[in-house]
């Protein structure tokens, strides 16, 4: 079996965060780079199904800039088998639209019995590549799971909602993403550090994979404006004089709160 997970270098989520009012990208660049932890989690649930099951390849898979390749070394640590990282001037600032395609034409070229992925990224948090990929690719998609079981033709799985939890399977090959109710992703000991740079690991281009950026049938965002998040400014303060309630209630009626 060869479970292919997605991963992405963020910006570390305990620092602050920018955008360049230029370009309207994050400034990567400000602090420190790290993969993002709903990816890391995502690799742990293939990692423990290869460490059980024995006949298990794990790859990683990234779109990302040439600097990530650290980032992706600290993947293949943990244990995963490969990486392939794909790296292209012409995916600067791609929309949700051009990166599921990448990714999807990605996975084809790789082969995969399952792909797995976090639900959402903690920088963009567009929580929707996932079943745009599985569409992309025609397999079937589940999504935000809180627990997964990988079997030998199939996966199942948890999701919760407000309603209650639900129970999902699929056949194999699929497209899952799991949320943070997944474990902690493992460690990764000096042996597997030293044996990381020995893995193999491919970088693709945009021409590899057969993809124009600029088909408009794929890029098909366009930003218009940015600006700074203004400063937070001091809330209302009702001091109560008998009457707080009403105040309060006429609060609540101007800002459409009730």
């Amino acid at each position: 079996m060869k479970i292919v997970v997605l991963v992405k270098e963020v910006p570390d989520t305990y620092g602050d965060r920018t955008l360049d009012l230029e370009t309207g990208l994050a400034q990567r660049d400000v602090g420190d780079r790290v993969l993002d932890e709903i990816g890391e989690r995502a690799l742990e649930a293939a990692l423990s199904h290869a460490d059980a099951a024995g006949d298990v390849e794990v790859v990683l898979l990234s779109m990302a800039p040439e600097a990530a390749t650290t980032s992706l070394r600290r993947g293949l640590a943990m244990g995963a088998a490969s990486a392939v990282q794909i790296v292209d001037e012409g995916l600067v600032g791609a929309d949700l639209g051009l990166t599921a395609q990448v990714l999807a034409a990605a996975l084809q070229r790789i082969g995969f019995d399952l792909a797995i992925t976090g639900n959402l990224s903690t920088d963009g948090t567009g929580g929707v590549l996932p079943a745009m990929i599985a569409e992309l690719l025609d397999v079937p998609a589940a999504t935000a799971l809180t627990s997964v079981k990988i079997g030998d033709g199939d996966v199942s799985g948890a999701r919760a909602s407000d309603a209650g939890t639900m129970e999902l399977s699929a056949p194999l090959p699929a497209v899952i993403s799991v949320t943070e109710a997944l474990p902690d992703a493992r460690m990764a000991n000096f042996k597997g550090i030293m044996a990381a740079k020995k893995k193999p690991f491919e970088k693709l281009s945009l021409d590899d994979l057969g993809i124009d950026p600029l088909d408009p049938e794929w890029s098909r965002s366009i930003m218009i404006g940015v600006s700074e998040k203004p400063p937070r400014e001091a809330g209302v303060k009702i001091v109560d004089e008998g009457d707080a309630g009403e105040k309060l209630a006429d609060f609540l009626i101007e800002n459409r709160l009730a």
